[in-house]
């Protein structure tokens, strides 16, 4: 089949240079295909719901077989240009098209009815919550089988099929039930056009025995569909930025702060042109990091109140002025809501709404459109920039480290921070590696992904399969804990199958290091694996793998410049060997405060 990808605005290709239908953006994306007739093999609604996938911009489908989706997945593989990727279960196949959808824009995933819908279903709460468009498949019951009060395997015993639906109706915008082939056509193609269009996850179920029939509205390529663009209200827009530059030509020394939802609004270059244009300090919070390039000349760091970057809360908190583009205020963003700002000196701008102080609120602007008409309205004022460039001091460097002296953390993160170029990505797993990744300075290209919002312990095993199947021309770093590790330690199976060249660093410091700030209790220690022999087993002889322990730097010096030399197409597993209280002064701040947050009484009644 002959299909192009188009977009009115040109939007930004993907990592690996391939221009995909971006999920995140506003523009019209129009598919279009050659719309030629079909043989009765290609006309069945497996082989459409394949081709609409290539169609807007997945060429892998991250899978675990089970009975009800079999068929269907005959039908995905047997679609040129979609390759089926066999995960060890549900979770980490949803997490692997999380990880994929962060770089093509949208991910897919096909599981099995119920067992492996609700197995996937934590997964799909956390792209929920992270704004990303993933598409999860499900073979569904035999359509015959509805409401014919039969009891199924893979339920809970009840003559009920709709369990798993009422499931995904809170974690998913669009949910699909095809279980007859008049309407599949349409709703196939809604569900689709609606986590593009939504930036969400949406679920379709596919009966088991409808896969393979042809019809005739699969008859031929599908028809070309267009995602309209989203547009501003445009009155509003000419109000909220004259509004806005009111607010901020006034004032003496404003600043610039980057949110997670830059992604969503597809916004991270209109932000960029606003900081050219306005002079301002510019900083990132820490669910932004990755959406703002860190080697603009007015950087000053991460801002994460008590925990920021040196400086960069002093900057953001003493301005008179903030503009916050795409924040996600949460108690762990806020660090147990503690950070020092006032409502009448922020301008929050999200992705379809500006909030300007205690006053105007504009509906129905993007963000990316009000970046920009600001741009052009803002006084240049490099005060804020000016401040932070006479108080600050650049960051000290580890304490050297005597021969074979046990490996410290912070020693660990200055040799990968050496590592990093614009063929590389880091991943950053739930915990510790959470704030010693935030210190990395990022070159320009330089990947960078976690999951801070949902915060499940694991996502990283499964996010480093995706991104890595998704962005072939960088090399994926990731960081993850022991605890998280062990949650989802399988799918480095998958890693090999694929013949990926991650460099995983398994941080080994005996358990669960971030809730031991938070409360501490026997529950947090965990037993001790030998993780380089887990991979081992797991590697056996297959595929390209590359195992070492280190415990001094000494060691950590050899094994990266193995990985990065000798093993460089190898899968790279350097366990560290950390102390159990070797831990980033910042967790240990942010951590009394979050436990803070957590124990307040109740209010009086």
């Amino acid at each position: 089949m002959d299909t192009k990808i188009s977009v009115l605005e040109v939007a930004a290709p993907t990592s690996n240079g391939n221009l995909g239908c971006p999920a995140k953006t506003n523009n019209a994306c129009c598919i279009q295909s050659s719309n030629a007739p079909l043989n009765s093999g290609e006309a069945t609604l497996g082989r459409h719901l394949a081709r609409r996938l290539v169609e807007v911009g997945v060429s892998d489908v991250f899978s675990v077989p089970g009975d009800f989706n079999l068929t269907l997945l005959d039908h995905l593989i047997a679609e040129p240009g979609l390759n089926l990727v066999g995960c060890c279960n549900e979770l980490n196949a949803g997490y692997a098209a999380d990880g994929y959808a962060r770089v093509r824009g949208v991910g897919a995933c096909v599981v099995t009815f119920t067992v492996g819908g609700l197995s996937v279903l934590n997964a799909i709460a956390g792209a929920y919550s992270e704004n990303l468009p993933l598409i999860c498949i499900v073979g569904g019951p035999n359509s015959n089988d509805y409401g014919t009060n039969r009891v199924l395997h893979h339920t809970i015993g009840l003559p009920d099929f709709s369990q798993e639906l009422r499931c995904f109706q809170t974690v998913t915008c669009f949910q699909a039930v095809v279980n007859n082939l008049e309407d599949a056509h349409e709703l196939i193609d809604t569900a689709i056009s609606t986590a593009l269009k939504e930036s969400k996850p949406v679920y379709i179920s596919i009966g088991c025995n409808l896969a393979a029939i042809p019809h005739a509205t699969f008859s031929r390529d599908p028809v070309p569909f267009s995602l309209a663009p989203k547009a501003s209200n445009q009155m509003g827009l000419e109000a909220a930025v004259e509004a806005a530059a009111e607010f901020l030509n006034k004032a003496v020394k404003p600043v610039m702060v980057g949110g997670p939802k830059l992604r969503v609004a597809n916004a991270s270059q209109a932000f960029v042109e606003l900081a050219d244009a306005s002079g301002y300090a510019l900083a990132v919070m820490p669910s932004g990091k990755g959406l703002v390039p860190e080697h603009h000349p007015h950087f000053i760091g991460t801002y994460w109140g008590a925990v920021s970057t040196a400086f960069c809360a002093e900057i953001v908190e003493s301005a008179d002025a903030y503009v916050f583009a795409g924040p996600i205020f949460n108690d762990y963003s806020s660090v147990g809501y503690s950070l020092l700002l006032k409502k009448e000196k922020a301008l929050i701008v999200q992705p379809d709404r500006v909030v300007i102080g205690n006053g105007p609120t504009f509906g129905c602007i993007l963000m990316k459109d009000f970046l920009q008409a600001l741009a052009k309205r803002v006084k240049k004022n490099t005060t804020a920039y000016e401040n932070y460039h006479r108080i600050f001091v650049p960051e000290g460097h580890p304490l050297k480290s005597v021969p074979k002296e046990p490996l410290r953390v912070n020693v660990l993160f200055e040799h990968i921070q050496k590592m990093l170029s614009n063929e590389t990505a880091v991943i950053a797993e739930t915990g510790d590696s959470w704030f010693n990744c935030q210190k990395l300075k990022l070159p320009q290209g330089c990947g960078y992904e976690f999951q801070m919002q949902y915060g499940s312990i694991g996502w990283s095993v499964g996010a480093t399969l995706g991104y890595a199947q998704a962005a072939t021309d960088k090399r994926v770093i990731a960081c993850i804990g022991d605890g998280s590790f062990q949650v989802t330690a399988q799918d480095v199976s998958t890693m090999l199958r694929c013949g990926q060249n991650s460099i995983i660093f398994l941080i080994n410091n005996g358990g669960y290091t971030i809730e031991v700030e938070i409360h501490d209790g026997p529950y947090n220690v965990i037993k001790n694996w030998n993780y380089t022999g887990l991979v081992d087993a797991i590697h056996n002889g297959e595929g390209k793998c590359w195992t070492t322990k280190v415990f001094c730097e000494e060691d950590l010096i050899e094994a990266i410049e193995t990985a990065t030399e000798d093993k460089k197409d190898c899968l790279c597993f350097i366990e560290v060997i950390a102390h159990k209280d070797d831990t980033s002064k910042e967790l240990l701040e942010w951590g009394s405060r979050v436990s803070a947050a957590n124990s307040r009484p109740p209010n009086p009644q």
